[in-house]
């Protein structure tokens, strides 16, 4: 918006400097765009397996400081949204310590793993309506390891990977995503070419004036 404003203020005001500021902005914006759509392209294998350590290292501290949830919701939007559980399988839950209930043997994982779609039990449903999932309202305060939503992995829930399920997304999106990319740095070209179009007209308009005078 500050961009936009500093183009249309240079435009209506026919100010030089304005609207060279807005064009070398845009290159600028422009060129790290290229420079970062090159770095994904080429480290793709090092940038997916930062995301993994960096989902590992999410499930296995899971809720194990409730103070500091941000990094969990998060995945465990992920996980509902995409309707997966784990980044291998829900295997990487099993032996994460806050889930794990003295009363049972069995495993447990989040609830945000928990396939709704398979059942009627309204129950759960309700139990995995997290808070954090509608991004309304005042934020959800921090659960103890007790107030954690868990259900046992011999239920209904996701038996595939998030990891799949991101790839499986991207290579369903990748048209789309490489359509607004192209469609964003087209916008950007067409203006930087207008700005430099009125840039040249104000010459012209400042050598007229000056052979009237």
């Amino acid at each position: 918006m500050g961009l936009a404003l500093l183009g249309c203020v240079g435009a209506l005001k026919e100010f030089r400097c304005l609207l060279g500021l807005y064009f070398g902005t845009l290159l600028l914006l422009f060129a790290t765009q290229i420079t970062l759509g090159i770095l994904i392209s080429t480290q793709w294998v090092q940038l997916e397996r930062k995301v993994k350590d960096v989902v590992q290292k999410t499930i296995q501290n899971y809720r194990a400081h409730p103070e500091e949830t941000a990094a969990e919701e998060s995945w465990d939007y992920v996980q509902f949204q995409l309707r997966c559980c784990g980044w291998n399988s829900p295997q990487d839950w099993f032996h994460i310590p806050s889930l794990k209930r003295n009363e049972s043997e069995v495993p447990h994982v989040p609830c945000s793993c928990y396939n709704s779609s398979a059942t009627n039990d309204s129950a759960i449903f309700d139990m995995i309506s997290f808070p954090q999932f509608s991004r309304l309202g005042s934020p959800a305060p921090p659960r103890h390891n007790a107030d954690i939503c868990v259900v046992p992995a011999n239920s209904y829930i996701y038996r595939e990977g998030c990891e799949w399920s991101l790839q499986k997304w991207l290579h369903n999106n990748l048209i789309s995503i490489v359509g607004i990319c192209l469609g964003v740095g087209l916008l950007e070209l067409s203006f930087m070419a207008l700005s430099i179009f009125l840039c040249r007209n104000l010459d012209h308009i400042y050598d007229r004036l000056a052979r009237y005078r």
